[in-house]
């Protein structure tokens, strides 16, 4: 049993260690990168026309404010088209349907399409406003979405490239300081957009449209087969087909598209919980394909990383039950200090962790102490959604379960702003309780640390302890 312990214990750590690693490249290749900004060849002489597709689906707190966004964006009406395409089964049926008559009022080319069957949920609506639009471009836009005027026409010189499929702008974070919970992720996603896109894109390597706050060339969304409902990242799998079939991605970080974060715990697991069992799908879809392309070999490896970069929630969640039986058994090892490897495999990965995201906050925010403030409380969050994460991996694998589960948005901008009194709440799911099960399992093994005086491994165990019992305590407080 202690070598199955020992064993099982070293595989996760030297994974997870593995993960750490590609996380550093990709710092690499971002500080070796960053400066190599891209240009589109040259403007265009006459603007093409754009479909800015709108899907959503029970949306009535943000329905308006997406819509009045996407009407401020600086772009001549007559090449534009504007396409609400509407799912909901609740008011934003009404609201949505007002609001786009009073665009076509103010000289809009509006539609507003209602599907009663939400067959393929997202990349359904997508697939039907497709059939109908004018547009050679599609911009989309998810409903917690605010457009800058700006963004459109920052992305769609890029397109002069005719080798260019699809170009991105990035996330902003409207809600940011409205709770710890939104910095922790604002945090999050900023690495994606920052540190992830910027590496991967101008490295040459792939990287994937986000499902929003990109434009498509439709003919690109042909050629790679269209919007397929296979998975429940939809966004992620045609990236990467319309990738292997020779088109080129832009990445714009300067046209920033600002949205509404998740602002309760519930809601944020529920996205996270998408887009990890979404991403384990598109794995076991396209891995074998992306082995056998005629890519170069850097960019099929980055592209298993890019796939699987989830499944390390799994080893985590399989570190975290093997704490106490390791230390249990160091007590009656006549050397344990051989195991000591794991000292400086904990303080590697925790240091990639903490240099990745300290770029980040000062490329964007210039402000190194607030992000120190709030780096342990972000990387015990990582830790807590191990277990969510993790199931959304498995179920992704083994699963045939296709559902889109939305993440709900209540309109909350400023601190002030509630969501308590309002619809969309998600409820709490069972392995919320096995987190907190898990965090007072910590609280032992931080009590067995110090009695046996393992100082040097309880600010690992604090992490653990803290991020569990955080995101099950949360989980439960705020769905009463």
């Amino acid at each position: 049993m202690d070598i199955v312990i020992i064993t099982l214990y070293m595989i996760a750590l030297g994974i997870l260690g593995i993960y750490g690693f590609h996380r550093s490249l990709l710092l690499t290749l971002y500080l070796k990168h960053r400066k190599n900004v891209q240009e589109p060849p040259r403007e265009w002489e006459e603007l093409p026309r754009v479909t800015i597709q709108l899907p959503m689906f029970n949306e009535m707190y943000v329905v308006d404010r997406l819509l009045e966004g996407v009407a401020s964006i600086d772009y001549p009406k007559d090449k534009l088209e504007i396409q609400v395409l509407d799912d909901s089964i609740d008011e934003t049926t009404n609201i949505a349907r007002a609001k786009v008559d009073e665009l076509c009022e103010r000289g809009y080319d509006a539609k507003y399409v209602h599907r009663t069957d939400r067959t393929g949920y997202k990349a359904g609506a997508l697939e039907e406003g497709l059939k109908t639009a004018t547009g050679e471009f599609v911009m989309v836009f998810d409903a917690d979405f605010v457009p800058t005027k700006t963004v459109l026409m920052e992305l769609i010189h890029h397109f002069t490239d005719e080798k260019v499929g699809m170009v991105q702008a990035r996330w902003g974070h409207i809600n940011r300081d409205y709770s710890m919970l939104t910095k922790c992720q604002s945090m999050m996603l900023d690495g994606h957009f920052i540190i992830e896109h910027i590496a991967r894109n101008r490295s040459g390597r792939f990287f994937n449209f986000n499902g929003t706050a990109g434009i498509w060339r439709k003919s690109t969304i042909a050629d790679a087969g269209g919007w397929e409902h296979d998975t429940v990242t939809e966004d992620m799998d045609l990236s990467f087909r319309a990738q292997l079939k020779g088109w080129k991605f832009v990445y714009v970080p300067s046209a920033l598209a600002p949205a509404e974060i998740p602002c309760e715990m519930n809601s944020f697991k529920t996205q996270q919980f998408r887009w990890a069992k979404g991403s384990a799908q598109t794995t076991k879809k396209l891995l074998w394909t992306v082995l056998r392309a005629d890519i170069p070999f850097k960019v099929k490896l980055e592209c298993v990383f890019h796939l699987t970069n989830n499944f390390a929630y799994l080893f985590l969640v399989l570190l975290a039950m093997l704490q106490l039986p390791n230390m249990l058994m160091r007590r009656t090892m006549d050397n344990p200090e051989l195991l000591l490897l794991d000292v400086p495999l904990f303080a590697a990965t925790c240091g990639s962790i903490c240099v990745f995201y300290l770029v980040t906050h000062k490329a964007l925010y210039d402000d190194l102490w607030d992000a120190i403030k709030r780096l342990p409380l972000m990387m015990a969050l990582g830790i807590g959604l191990s277990i969510n994460n993790a199931r959304a991996v498995l179920e992704g694998l083994f699963g045939n379960d296709l559902e889109f589960v939305r993440t709900p948005k209540h309109g909350v901008e400023k601190r002030r702003d509630t969501w308590k009194k309002k619809n969309y709440k998600t409820t709490w799911s069972l392995h919320s309780l096995m987190e907190i099960g898990f965090g007072l399992y910590f609280v032992a093994t931080i009590i067995l640390a110090v009695i046996t005086g393992s100082w040097i491994t309880i600010p690992f165990l604090v992490l653990f302890m803290v991020g569990f019992l955080y995101v099950g305590s949360l989980s439960l407080y705020q769905s009463r």
